[in-house]
């Protein structure tokens, strides 16, 4: 499948190569004697040739790959007879081996293909995985009174982003394969594939998307700031500073999204969105990412540093033990903040290259496909706390089936 950049492009040259054939063939003399007529088979654009000559064209210029094969040529032999030679097949013959790109870079093209296919594969299950799991987690947190407080108000709400992610995600995938992954059939494909109204429906796909990844940033901040209230600086904790964490988590991504479209429809209103020609614009959404990414890890130190001290203290004639305790606060701590931003942090698209770029690419993918699955599992089905109340709830649920056994 190829990109819709190069589609298009490769599209648009078609057309004008079309039409100059066309002119061509309107306004070109007819020669004498016996030839075979001018003509465009779709995919180059022959001249009348006399009987029993062989005729050869420049590749064609609308071919991806033309810098490279700009000095080869396209053949046809005309028959004795005036009529274009045909194969064994019945199919009008000609020879494009030397405008056929290298077979070399058709392989390096195919291997990279298959890792990215092996990727989407990849964070798909990553993203599926988590999504059943954050939902189950999510329906938990609601359905038991006696979890409801700030903070699992405020686990519920990264859990309800992570779903939104993982299902924007899946959708936008969708849209694009639709989109871009059906086969070309018919020159009316190219024209539907290539139509605004067909490119609507992804490019909306991926501003939900691009909105659902801030938001899923955002509350991973949110929960820094509580758990640094918490521990640290004893501000907005109650109850009523709760609606302010839905302002920074749903609401701030909203101050970055809207101008990112709007450069979008004015400068780069191409395909879906999917591509950044012009990487400044991208950083209109990467910028506060990177930002709440570092902030998160500086709040993570500092946390980490309370936690440390207060383990010390509390264990100084079991220092063995002390240290398994702040390592799994620092395992724990580790997704809840989204601290992984920070390992490539400073290998940006622009800059991350070779085998760098699809490391980068690997770990980003799993660990953000993967991570909703972690949380739910973290902050939820290893919690000791929701883990009594679903002990509590499944023996009431024993002890109600025994009296409904009993009674009858």
């Amino acid at each position: 499948m190829v990109t819709g950049k190069v589609l298009e492009e490769t599209y648009l040259k078609w057309l004008q190569y079309k039409e100059n054939c066309v002119k061509m063939i309107g306004n070109e003399p007819l020669p004498q004697g016996l030839f075979c007529n001018r003509t465009f088979d779709r995919y180059a654009c022959w001249p009348d040739t006399p009987a029993g000559f062989m005729v050869n064209i420049s590749c064609p210029f609308y071919l991806p790959w033309y810098d490279k094969v700009s000095q080869g040529v396209v053949q046809r032999r005309c028959g004795s007879d005036g009529l274009w030679e045909r194969d064994n097949d019945g199919q009008v013959w000609r020879d494009i081996s030397q405008c056929q790109e290298e077979k070399e870079v058709t392989s390096q093209e195919l291997w990279l293909k298959q890792l990215m296919e092996n990727f989407r594969m990849l964070y798909t299950v990553g993203y599926s995985l988590s999504l059943f799991t954050l939902i189950m987690a999510l329906i938990i947190l609601l359905s038991f009174r006696k979890l409801h407080c700030t903070r699992n108000y405020i686990h519920a709400n990264l859990f309800l982003s992570f779903i939104l992610r993982a299902v924007a995600v899946i959708i936008k995938d969708t849209m694009l394969e639709q989109h871009w992954g059906r086969e070309i059939v018919k020159q009316t494909d190219v024209s539907e594939m290539l139509s605004h109204k067909a490119a609507l429906g992804c490019r909306i796909a991926q501003i939900m998307m691009q909105y659902c990844v801030l938001a899923n940033h955002y509350w991973f901040f949110g929960q820094a700031i509580y758990l640094y209230s918490v521990l640290i600086a004893s501000v907005f904790t109650d109850s009523s500073k709760y609606l302010l964490y839905i302002y920074l988590g749903w609401g701030t991504p909203l101050l970055f999204l809207v101008p990112w479209v709007v450069v979008k429809l004015l400068k780069e209103n191409n395909e879906c969105w999917a591509a950044n020609e012009n990487m400044s614009y991208w950083w209109i959404l990467r910028l506060p990412v990177l930002l709440t990414s570092l902030i998160n890890f500086l709040i993570f130190m500092k946390i980490l540093m309370v936690i440390f001290s207060k383990l010390r203290a509390s264990n100084q004639s079991q220092y063995p033990d002390y240290k398994l305790r702040l390592a799994k606060a620092t395992l724990t701590l580790i997704p809840l903040f989204g601290i992984h931003e920070v390992i490539f942090i400073f290998a940006t698209d622009e800059h991350a290259t070779g085998i760098l770029r699809y490391i980068k690419v690997f770990f980003t993918l799993f660990i953000s496909s993967f991570q909703g699955f972690l949380v739910a599992v973290l902050y939820c089905f290893a919690h000791k706390e929701v883990q009594e109340e679903l002990k509590r709830k499944l023996r009431s649920w024993r002890t109600e089936r025994e009296i409904v056994c009993c009674g009858q």
